[in-house]
């Protein structure tokens, strides 16, 4: 019966042995994280730095870990998505990465396709158009007692209450006490670029009736709440 083939085995009649095989794998050790990849995969771009560093360039002088893994210096959070470029040829990254610190370690690593990707990706992200942001108009009326229901039957479309504040003042009409309110409403409108919106007092962005007795104060917020 024959025996199985030896991991020292070398290349017999055409066919590469167990131990070629075994010296395909490449384990590098970056930043003191350990990556378990192919050489093939290293060396898909011949004149990078990795490629020379597994064909055992003397002019690179790398050295070895206790495991036998090529030691670089290098930052393992970056290296992730310059070695699954190497994998398939396409650019991943997670969305907490900056393009920046991949296009760094490319540069390092002189992967010229990924260079050339990353910047490409840096140029998209730098020319976006800014997306339209939602900002909220607030107005604080202060009203009578006696206007708050005209008030509400007479705002505009889009505009909504947020809180009637009791102020406590009180004054007499005819034999009558009222109560002065304080009324906070508000209404969302777009801040984009081209957006010509903004806080006037026309009738089309809060429709009161003609009280002259109904004080009005404009101010706008952002989503966050900051003035």
């Amino acid at each position: 019966m024959a025996s199985s083939p030896r991991t020292d085995d070398h290349i017999v009649n055409g066919e590469v042995s167990g131990s070629t095989r075994s010296r395909e794998w490449i384990r590098l050790n970056v930043g003191g994280t350990h990556f378990l990849t192919t050489r093939t995969t290293l060396c898909r771009d011949p004149n990078s730095f990795l490629c020379r560093l597994v064909q055992d360039d003397p002019e690179l002088n790398t050295d070895k870990d206790e495991t036998g893994a090529y030691l670089i210096d290098r930052d393992p959070t970056y290296f992730g998505p310059v070695l699954n470029y190497l994998r398939h040829g396409k650019l991943v990254m997670n969305k907490d990465l900056a393009e920046e610190g991949i296009l760094e370690e490319a540069e390092f690593y002189n992967i010229t396709e990924l260079i050339r990707l990353v910047k490409e990706r840096i140029s998209q992200r730098d020319n976006r158009p800014p997306k339209a942001g939602k900002k909220h108009m607030y107005r604080v009326l202060q009203c009578h007692e006696n206007e708050l229901t005209q008030l509400v039957s007479t705002m505009s479309d889009g505009w909504k209450f947020e809180q009637l504040i009791n102020i406590g003042s009180q004054y007499s009409y005819g034999s009558e006490d009222h109560t002065e309110f304080l009324c906070v409403v508000s209404r969302e409108y777009s801040s984009s670029p081209g957006s010509h919106q903004c806080s006037t007092d026309r009738p089309d962005h809060l429709d009161l009736h003609n009280s002259k007795d109904c004080r009005k104060l404009n101010f706008m917020y952002n989503l966050s709440g900051s003035p």
